[in-house]
């Protein structure tokens, strides 16, 4: 088995901000902590001209076109390829052709799939996305959500948990404030992510608990609708939009904070969840998805159903309310997120590394 030295991630970066922007940025920094030499070859780098970006269709064009020249040019000088995965037009226009001029080079490939639409994409794309799949040495996911997925389709995929920066996300120190507490959701402001359910859920809240305040930290094009929502349960004194945060940034929100609400409709393993429960920030959050796989009601988190507003604000309240309940949530949430401290992660995934090192050919 050859000796592992080079490692090519292909994944986007920020900006936009996300969590496979940040997974990918993250898993590139531990891996050369680990003394490896890690490029990163973007999937979403800038529009070369700049005004290509403003012309629909054709800035698709634009860059798939630079991202194969890029691939053909680098990647023929790694030892392993670690694709950052996901579902629709980003695995046919990044994961695909990755694979193929990876396979054109004999280089072996990890794909690392999330996302929480893999379900309903491969039911409509499986015949497609199995093309490229089928040639690649290892497929690992974050969740036992998506591994149940790629069962389903006969592929194994092995468990390799979302990456934990614990020098920017750990435990507070403050004691949660019952009257006046502070809220907040961190999702990016887009349908799925339910950022108007968390609203609904904090009218409610506010009605019990005057002197509360919510932070709805992200970007997205439901902005303006939020916004004239908040406008309409006349709750702008209470509410900000704080717009994109650092990671730094972030983590200084969860650790100011009282209780963190995630309102998705469809979702794997948010990064929003592991991070707010390592600040020691208690989570109440919809089922949706993979999020059973990720925490348990009850015990490291209260979880409701999809659109359940009042259902969300009842058990937001009985956390604001209850220090017994927050304190056991917190604390079974800080074990919960140690499967994520990178010590772990590196234990799974360099054996997966080992792994496809040691085959010889690529599947095909």
């Amino acid at each position: 088995m050859s000796k592992l030295s080079k490692v090519t991630v292909i994944g986007p970066l920020a900006p936009p901000a996300g969590g496979m922007a940040n997974q990918t940025k993250k898993l590139a920094e531990f891996l050369r902590g680990e003394n490896l030499d890690v490029e990163i070859i973007r999937t979403n780098a800038d529009y070369k001209p700049n005004f290509v970006g403003q012309i629909p269709i054709v800035r698709a064009i634009f860059r798939l076109v630079a991202y194969v020249w890029t691939l053909f040019s680098r990647l023929s000088h790694t030892d392993i390829v670690h694709i950052m995965a996901n579902s629709g037009w980003s695995w046919h226009l990044f994961a695909a052709p990755a694979i193929v001029v990876a396979r054109f080079y004999n280089k072996p490939v990890i794909v690392n799939y999330r996302g929480g639409h893999a379900q309903q994409f491969f039911d409509k794309q499986w015949r497609w996305v199995n093309l490229s799949l089928s040639k690649v040495q290892n497929v690992i996911v974050p969740s036992s959500f998506l591994k149940q997925v790629f069962n389903q389709f006969e592929v194994q995929a092995e468990i390799v948990p979302n990456v934990l920066d614990q020098t920017l996300f750990f435990e507070k120190e403050s004691q949660i404030k019952s009257s006046s507490p502070h809220i907040i959701v961190t999702r990016n402001l887009e349908k799925i992510y339910g950022v108007d359910t968390v609203i609904q859920a904090f009218a409610l809240i506010h009605n019990n608990l005057p002197k509360a305040k919510l932070s709805i930290a992200g970007t997205g094009p439901e902005l303006v609708e939020l916004k004239q929502l908040v406008k309409s349960l006349n709750l702008e004194n209470h509410v900000v939009f704080t717009g994109k945060l650092t990671p730094t940034e972030m983590a200084r929100l969860y650790q100011s904070s009282d209780l963190m609400i995630n309102a998705s409709t469809v979702d794997n393993t948010p990064n929003a969840i592991i991070e707010s429960l390592a600040c020691g920030t208690p989570v109440v959050t919809t089922n949706a998805g993979g999020i059973p796989n990720l925490v348990t009601d009850q015990h490291d988190a209260l979880l409701v159903a999809i659109g359940d507003e009042q259902a969300m604000a009842e058990n937001a309240l009985n956390v604001l309310s209850d220090s017994q309940l927050a304190s056991s949530l917190i604390a079974n949430g800080l074990q919960t997120v140690t499967k994520f401290y990178w010590s772990n992660v590196w234990l799974t995934l360099k054996a997966c590394y080992d792994d496809t090192l040691a085959s010889n050919t690529l599947k095909t």
